[in-house]
């Protein structure tokens, strides 16, 4: 009796219960819902990071570590606030979420954390114990020198150097490479007012900062030994040394500062200013550009007896513009070298023969005006030069021959071609300042001959002569940079116009058409980043601040030495490629490690058992599964609760379908009691797109099938018995819309796949999307893989994002007006409808292009309609 008793009770309970506090359940309905909103919109953002991460990683575009960092903790917050939302929405249901999401951030926060090499932990060493193999904490600038003089007996300054150890130590007092993190995170520095404004915070926190005690202890220590070593208390220069610099991979030509003629009083201020140039602006771009991780660098600094020179300059083992040209190629100018380097002057021009007996070829002897001295007290200053002098060739042959035979020594030694730096004193005695591979980004092709202009039809140039620092040719509108505020302006594609050509200007190179100076030479820190870029560049033009007028287009041909007006297609059909310095670079191999923790979907299938908290191994299962399983705990709120006024309704559209609709917020015009909605009660704007689309165009049936295509469908719904109707699977009845005004999501069956459409289309643009995702069909995996290759190139067309993954695909459009996002929203609906087992002819390019045009012209005309003013 007992148990007949407890049968009906649980038959008819439900009717003799007492009704449900239905204020109580409204409020808690409230708190579901905006539980339910702050997932959707934290999903919304995780897919955004995501698909911005996945873009960067496909190449194309410059990105930094910032980027990578800031990307993955925005990202960690917003998959954060899904697994909290979702506890918030079920409580305890899920509990294996948190625990894999730690597990997985831990992972990526391990990947992402600063790679400092260990090394040594000495904070300065004499260039007597270094030489290549030290690389790694005297910076190969100094470890050169510190080769060349222990093991090739060539004469370089005396002088020690101040590690990268010494570095992270400075960077380790009072939290400043923390400091220093946050702010780079915080900065866009592909912005170049951001750019500028962080590089004088950066540089100006380290300069500010004490020197650690026991370095600047050390520091003097070091001084008074290369004093005896130099028999007297002399001045010095402070170069940088970077970890990276001066590699075959990246010069950093001119990027970093050096301090000439440094008082033995002032070494620690001259340490920090040249170690704080690690964050000058051309620095940090150069490495932006070149895929280069900040962690995995520091700033070594050399002190070297300062050399007063008479006479100096760069020796290129080979030509820096023809790969053919094996001759010693010399630049030289009166005093010290940096008037060279910097470009400052073009400097007299000596060839010298690679084969002995050397001899000089051939010398251009320029008029130089001034030269760049050593002042009595400190620094440099600039002198004026006798008639006599400035037109006097600043090497004699035999000086020439001499700088020759040691950069050759050099070239043998390294096994490739040098850059070298070298000066020669009041005694006639060379000294080595610093040696590099001349890389072969510089090797460029052999210069093309000057065009017969009255025969090849170009236009007469607005400028002719100078110097090519870089070939090719480049067009684009002429904007002069003459101070830091004009770099701000500075738009891509442009001219870059200089009156000389400082390395400061660097940050400007990569996006520039050509680069054109009214002074400088080959041998100079900008050519050689310009080469590097594979950016036209032509030096040396002394009339070009009267010809070319800002904003005026002109063709730069750097190869035959002209400047023409307007834009001459001829000559920039055959401009080179630009490197792609992004291409398996550090930071673009660190984000791909960091997205195979981020980006791969394993829980593809609702349906599966193994679609499960247990299961997730990424931050986008974790996103897939938290919205998933969100849309199923609101939609079971009110059959759980018994609240009909938020169960789902069934949609009635002229008969009841085999539609439901739960209403979150205001998706009805007004309240509907009963278990039926009609179309009319709908209020929702994107459901009544949606739905506009699946109707206004009636769909003509399945395609015919072959038998081929049939035996396929055959085949895959005997292996597959959720497919066949007699089998119930939610995946056959899941047909369910969850509406608001603006708001729509809609889970759907449609023949043999599976679809999901969501879509927010409000009054700001920004917040406004459109997700739809697709998967499955009847036919083999070939033809719906086809399928929804199909479909992508379709809606890739209209705007759409698209992601393929072997029969799923996922498409998006994001921030557009609201209009725009309805339309978007029709076009989905009409695909929904109107794709309906195309898998099956697939194999049939005849009948899929056929279905193509019907598509494409359907959508055309439902979009016009669109667009037509309503009477």
């Amino acid at each position: 009796m007992d148990n007949f008793k407890d049968k009906i009770k649980r038959l008819f309970g439900r009717r003799s219960e007492p009704p449900a506090d239905e204020a109580g359940l409204g409020e808690e309905f409230k708190a579901r819902y905006l539980s339910f909103r702050k997932l959707l919109a934290a999903n919304n953002k995780a897919l955004e990071l995501m698909a911005e991460m996945e873009a960067a990683a496909g190449g194309g575009s410059v990105f930094g570590m910032s980027f990578v960092r800031s990307r993955a903790t925005a990202l960690g917050v917003s998959v954060y606030t899904m697994v909290d939302q979702m506890e918030r929405l079920a409580p305890g249901k899920y509990s294996a979420l948190m625990p894999r999401l730690k597990q997985i951030q831990a992972n990526l926060d391990e990947l992402l954390t600063s790679a400092d090499k260990p090394g040594n932990e000495e904070l300065i060493l004499p260039l007597g114990a270094i030489d290549q193999s030290r690389a790694d904490e005297a910076g190969a600038k100094m470890a050169n020198l510190g080769e060349i003089k222990n093991h090739l007996g060539l004469t370089v300054p005396p002088g020690f150097v101040l590690t990268a150890a010494a570095w992270r130590l400075l960077l380790a007092s009072q939290g400043l490479g923390e400091e220093i993190s946050r702010r780079q995170q915080a900065a866009d520095i592909e912005n170049a007012a951001e750019l500028f404004t962080l590089s004088s915070q950066l540089r100006q926190l380290i300069v500010d900062a004490p020197l650690p005690s026991w370095l600047e202890e050390a520091l003097d220590a070091a001084y008074v030994t290369l004093a005896g070593e130099a028999n007297g208390r002399v001045r010095v220069s402070m170069r940088s040394s970077a970890l990276g610099e001066d590699s075959a991979e990246a010069s950093f030509a001119g990027q970093y500062a050096t301090q000439l003629n440094v008082h033995p009083d002032f070494l620690s201020q001259s340490y920090k200013e040249v170690a704080a140039s690690f964050y000058s602006p051309q620095a940090m771009h150069y490495r932006l550009v070149r895929g280069l991780r900040d962690d995995q660098l520091a700033m070594a600094v050399g002190c070297l007896a300062m050399v007063p020179a008479v006479s100096g300059g760069v020796a290129y083992t080979a030509s820096p513009l023809d790969r053919a040209d094996r001759d010693v190629h010399l630049t030289a100018a009166w005093g010290l070298p940096r008037v060279v380097v910097d470009g400052e002057a073009a400097g007299d021009h000596f060839v010298v023969s690679r084969r002995e007996p050397h001899r000089v070829l051939s010398q251009s002897v320029e008029n130089k005006t001034s030269e760049l001295v050593c002042h009595q007290d400190e620094g440099t200053c600039r002198l004026e030069l006798t008639d006599e002098r400035a037109n006097q060739p600043c090497l004699s042959d035999r000086q020439a021959v001499e700088v020759a035979r040691a950069a050759l020594k050099l070239e043998a030694h390294y096994g490739g071609p040098q850059d070298v730096e070298w000066a020669f004193d009041g005694s006639e005695r060379l000294t080595l300042l610093q040696c590099r591979p001349l890389s072969p980004a510089e090797a460029v092709s052999a210069t093309p001959a000057k065009p017969d202009r009255a025969s090849s039809g170009l236009p007469a140039p607005l400028a002719s002569g100078g110097i090519t620092a870089s070939p090719g040719a480049g067009a684009g509108a002429v904007h002069w940079v003459t101070k830091d505020v004009d770099a701000l302006t500075f738009r891509p594609g442009a001219v870059l116009a200089v009156e000389r050509p400082s390395p400061r200007w660097a940050v400007l190179v990569a996006k520039a058409a050509a680069v054109v100076s009214a002074q400088g030479g080959a041998a100079g820190h900008l050519a050689t980043v310009c080469r590097e870029y594979g950016v036209p560049a032509l030096f040396g033009l002394s009339n070009i601040a009267e010809t070319l007028a800002p904003g005026t287009e002109v063709t730069v041909d750097a190869s035959a030495q002209a400047v023409y007006p307007g834009r001459v297609e001829r000559l920039q059909a055959a401009k080179q490629k630009r490197p792609d310095f992004m291409a398996n670079s550090p930071v673009q191999r660190l984000l791909g490690q960091a997205l195979e923790l981020i980006s791969p979907l394993s829980l593809l299938d609702p349906d599966s058992t193994a679609f499960n908290a247990a299961n997730v191994k990424t931050l986008h299962d974790i996103t897939r599964f938290c919205h998933e399983k969100s849309v199923a705990e609101m939609f079971a709120f009110g059959k759980e609760r018994r609240f009909p006024r938020r169960a789902a309704k069934q949609l009635y559209f002229q008969v009841p379908m085999q539609w439901w609709v739960l209403d979150l917020d205001d998706g009805f015009s007004h309240e509907v009691t009963g278990k039926y909605v009609k179309l009319d009660d709908i209020a929702s704007l994107p459901m009544l797109a949606v739905w506009e689309g699946m109707t206004a165009i009636p769909w003509e049936g399945p395609p015919a099938v072959s038998g081929r295509g049939l035996a396929s469908v055959m085949f895959e719904a005997t292996a597959n018995p959720a497919l066949t109707t007699g089998v119930k699977s939610r995946y056959a009845n899941r047909n369910y819309f969850m509406i608001a005004e603006h708001f729509m999501n809609l889970q759907s069956r449609f023949g043999f796949h599976f679809c999901a459409v969501e879509a927010l289309a409000g009054p700001r643009p920004r917040e406004n999307y459109l997700s739809f995702s697709f998967k499955g069909g009847a036919a083999d995996s070939s033809r719906r893989i086809g399928r929804v290759h199909f479909i992508g190139e379709i809606l890739e067309e209209r705007g759409f994002s698209v992601e393929l993954t072997q029969d799923n695909l996922r498409a998006r459009l994001e921030r557009d007006e609201q209009a725009a996002t309805l339309n978007a929203v029709k076009v989905v609906g009409y695909m929904l409808m109107h794709t309906r087992q195309l898998d099956m002819i697939m194999a049939d390019p005849g009948r899929a292009a056929y279905y193509r045009d019907k598509i494409n012209t359907d959508l055309d005309s439902l979009q016009d309609a669109a667009s037509q003013p309503h009477s």
